[in-house]
């Protein structure tokens, strides 16, 4: 039997990897201004938003995150967990760690919104761009995370700027894809009819659509988030400080405890998160069902 047969002709080649590195060094070499003013502006970006988490005492958030959460679920029970929950970081010595980490994680989601809900909108807008975005969605999503740490490192060099924009490249897709997705069904009935009465496009669009697609453009905000937060611990590999260098730290000195106690501390924040938003969304499909 033929060799060609049983093993792949390594005579037949596709070099993707040479095309990719030229156009990295491409930006490297001939766009460095741009990304060294883009390193500035969110360096600035970064430090505006640490600032403002730095200076609510740790109390004053933990009093908030019990209102908050008491408000959106009406149980004093689970309201008194994750306020118990928020202040074990503290007790465990990672009240700084988690500030750092929260930075991170809401630079990356404001990012990922600004971007995310207006190209949403757009997708959702022709079904041209949807057949268009839509495979680029794909890829991104099953894109294994480490990937996005090379160009960041390539063009924006380490620290916790790359890992902004890592994170906001990683957890973009699912703003953009639900914000589509929550717009498209919409009841055309309902638009028909903001249409009848003289609204045009723009008008259907902020007064119709965007309130009765708020549940699923909030589900998005959520996913958004909780993958903002899985990214935390993979960006310290390129110099993100925060929990996920405590983890990466455990990890090079085998410190089981000191490991655990950072991971826990970051299942927590995800947890609270993710109750907080879904509250919400459950609240804005009873304000749109009544």
């Amino acid at each position: 039997m033929p060799e060609w047969l049983i093993e792949f002709p390594s005579a037949i080649q596709l070099n993707i990897k040479d095309a990719i590195d030229n156009f990295v060094h491409y930006l490297v070499v001939n766009w460095e201004p741009f990304f060294d003013g883009v390193t500035k502006v969110l360096r600035s970006f970064l430090s505006q938003i640490g600032y403002v988490v730095e200076i609510i005492p740790w109390w004053l958030l933990i009093v908030l995150v019990f209102l908050l959460t008491w408000k959106v679920g009406r149980k004093l029970s689970r309201a008194l967990l994750y306020s118990a929950l928020l202040f074990s970081i503290g007790a465990m010595g990672l009240w700084s760690l988690m500030n750092t980490t929260l930075t991170i994680v809401i630079a990356s989601v404001i990012i990922s919104i600004l971007i995310g809900f207006p190209l949403g909108i757009l997708v959702s807008s022709s079904n041209r761009s949807n057949v268009i975005m839509r495979p680029i969605l794909d890829t991104m999503q099953t894109m294994p995370s480490f990937v996005y740490l090379i160009p960041a490192v390539m063009l924006l060099g380490l620290g916790n700027v790359p890992a902004v924009i890592a994170t906001t490249i990683y957890a973009i897709p699912p703003m953009i894809r639900l914000t589509s997705h929550g717009i498209r069904q919409v009841d055309n009935e309902v638009v028909e009819a903001a249409r009848a009465f003289g609204s045009t496009r723009w008008q259907s669009l902020i007064k119709v659509q965007i309130p009765q697609a708020l549940p699923t453009i909030m589900a998005g905000v959520n996913q958004t988030i909780m993958m903002a937060i899985s990214m935390v611990v993979t960006c310290s590999m390129i110099g993100a400080t925060g929990l996920g260098q405590e983890v990466l730290i455990s990890i090079n000195r085998l410190e089981t405890g000191r490991g655990f106690s950072a991971g826990i501390s970051i299942v927590i924040i995800a947890i609270i998160i993710d109750r907080l938003t879904q509250g919400i969304v459950k609240k804005g499909e009873e304000t749109n069902e009544q």
